[in-house]
């Protein structure tokens, strides 16, 4: 076959399908989504959307324990909540291979923090491997499959942000004809009681003294150079980073497999070297392995703990080129703040908050946006769910009074994945919190992916949808009501009505994302500059299509698709729909 160009996502997603993978199952999360989107294309692999990720792990377990090689995709903070049954596997081991995909996001171009999940293969005792480039993408997920049958365990396959969303030439194969696997019932393998654990345990333990014998010998760890005064140790996109900008001027190791590490082959490359650097992003992870065994290396002493690496970075510490000239791939973008798209239906809701002096607790979505100016409108925002767990705690500590100038804010998606527990929190320990559910009809902020509340699978086959306003009845909530966040008037009576009962209440703000294909606003606004007397309550929603020119509010019509929010809180009906 053609080499073809793909995306690191897209390519471990061909490597998954190589490999005869049977089970896929995800939740999205940048930089990871497109894996799991990807493997859509491959009608012979069963995936699914699963509500959060540590259902999606348990599914890929169970397809694992039933013969079958599956695969679990998640961002670095996923990984948090999938750790509880990966730790398990990671004593039951495997029947089919099982790959645990997980992307950190150095930078935190999508994320609420920076995390290095190697921690996590050194913990759970699962070996992990980290490509470069999307050729190493595919291979490495093959790979990854015959490790983890061989070893009987899950294996990592760990990406970055850069390594997820770029472009390389990338070499397929037809795909190879895996048998599903026989399963027999086996309690001591896979019921995980103490008696049976402890005795897992142990195999864990020769587990790891044999994968630490194999990453001395594996072609996954390889040394690249020519006999340079200079060694670099690396790995993942650090290489490439790394190899643009020294070129010839250093030997490499790098390293396919960061965990276990090999630790004869550092030693050995560093005895070979007269000064040796460690580059990785995130955590001293190698360096602090090579440090125990009593190894002269420079890590991050001369490179950042934060963000990511570039190569003008590595040449400056590397090469002490202070004076060289940047690379093109350096120079800085104009600053552009992410903001909510023009008929953003989370806006309105904002709007009404602000305007209440109200305190929130916000939740992981497009709508943490609702955190900046103007609306700035969120007090707290922590992961995944915690929005209404956070305003419990925060109304048990204050009192009543303050709990009913509160609210938690949460979305469709989100709620399914960890928020309905947060609920049942509330009712069940006599909380008086408000909930709004920001309802857009699809999860938002990783590009439009289905979930159990649309009623549509990730191949858009048609499901059961799950009813929130009887989900909330069934755990307690009496005081349940849906409003078009649009309706301004509305949506502020029923928040202020919420807020002051002296029970729980969940309000639905219903009006789905505005950039969904089958959501047609027609026409566009305009200001009427006779009616108009510059109050600028419009500019307070913070719509990217109202601007201020020559002092005075006007509406651009590129970027206006006709939503009429503002039209709804011009107190002198100075704003107007046209070209309907």
């Amino acid at each position: 076959m053609k080499p073809q160009l793909m995306i690191g996502n897209a390519a471990v997603a061909r490597g998954a399908y190589e490999a005869g993978v049977r089970v896929v199952a995800s939740y999205p999360g940048t930089p990871s989504t497109e894996i799991t989107e990807s493997v859509v294309q491959y009608p012979d692999i069963y995936c699914e959307w699963a509500p959060n990720e540590k259902v999606a792990c348990e599914v890929a377990i169970g397809a694992s324990i039933g013969g079958a090689r599956a695969m679990t995709c998640c961002k670095h903070v996923g990984l948090n909540v999938m750790a509880d049954p990966v730790f398990t596997a990671s004593y039951t081991g495997v029947n089919g291979g099982l790959v645990i995909a997980v992307a950190d996001d150095p930078g935190m171009h999508s994320s609420q923090n920076e995390q290095d999940s190697r921690h996590y293969a050194e913990a759970s005792k699962c070996p992990m491997l980290e490509p470069a480039d999307s050729d190493e993408c595919l291979a490495y997920t093959k790979a990854a499959y015959e490790l983890s049958e061989c070893f009987d365990a899950p294996v990592f396959l760990r990406l970055t942000t850069r390594v997820a969303h770029s472009q390389s030439m990338t070499r397929l194969s037809d795909p190879a004809d895996v048998p599903l696997r026989d399963y027999v019932k086996n309690p001591a393998k896979f019921v995980m009681a103490p008696a049976n654990a402890i005795r897992r345990h142990v195999d864990v333990e020769r587990r790891t003294l044999d994968l630490k014998a194999f990453a001395e010998e594996t072609e996954l760890n390889q040394v690249i150079g020519h006999g340079a005064k200079i060694g670099v140790v690396c790995a993942g996109i650090s290489y490439l980073y790394a190899r643009e900008t020294l070129g010839e001027q250093a030997d490499y190791l790098k390293l396919g497999m960061v965990w276990p590490l090999p630790e004869k082959k550092l030693r050995d490359f560093a005895a070979a070297h007269e000064t040796v650097y460690v580059i990785e992003q995130l955590d001293p992870f190698i360096e602090t392995c090579a440090r125990s065994l009593g190894l002269n290396v420079i890590g991050k002493e001369a490179f950042t703990w934060l963000g990511e690496y570039t190569a003008a970075m590595i040449r400056r510490a590397v090469l002490n080129a202070e004076d060289a000239p940047a690379p093109a791939a350096d120079v800085q973008a104009p600053v552009r703040p992410p903001v909510m798209c023009a008929g953003c239906p989370h806006r309105g809701t904002f709007y009404v908050l602000k305007k209440l002096g109200l305190t929130v607790c916000g939740d992981i979505g497009c709508y943490t946006l609702g955190a900046t100016p103007p609306l700035s409108s969120i007090d707290t925002t922590i992961c995944m769910g915690a929005s209404i767990g956070v305003a419990l705690g925060m109304a048990k500590a204050r009192g009543p009074e303050f709990a009913k100038k509160l609210v938690s804010v949460i979305g469709d998606s989100t709620f399914i994945h960890s928020g309905i527990t947060g609920l049942i929190d509330v009712v069940y320990n006599k909380g008086i919190n408000t909930v709004i559910i920001l309802d857009n009809s699809i999860t938002g902020m990783t590009g439009h992916q289905d979930n159990p509340t649309t009623g549509k699978t990730i191949r858009g086959e048609a499901t059961k949808q799950v009813d929130l306003e009887l989900l909330a009845k069934a755990v307690g909530i009496d005081r349940v009501r849906v409003v078009d966040p649009f309706d301004v008037k509305a949506m502020e009576t029923a928040v202020k009505e919420e807020v002051a009962a002296d029970e729980p209440s969940l309000i639905i703000a219903q009006r789905p994302c505005a950039l969904l294909k089958y959501v047609k606003y027609t026409g566009h606004c305009r200001v009427d500059p006779d009616t108009c007397r510059n109050c600028r309550v419009c500019m307070k929603l913070g719509c990217p299509a109202l601007t201020v020119r020559e002092g005075r509010v006007v509406i651009d019509t590129t970027q206006c698709n006709g939503c009429g929010l503002c039209v709804n809180v011009c107190p002198f009906h100075a704003i107007e729909k046209e070209g309907e």
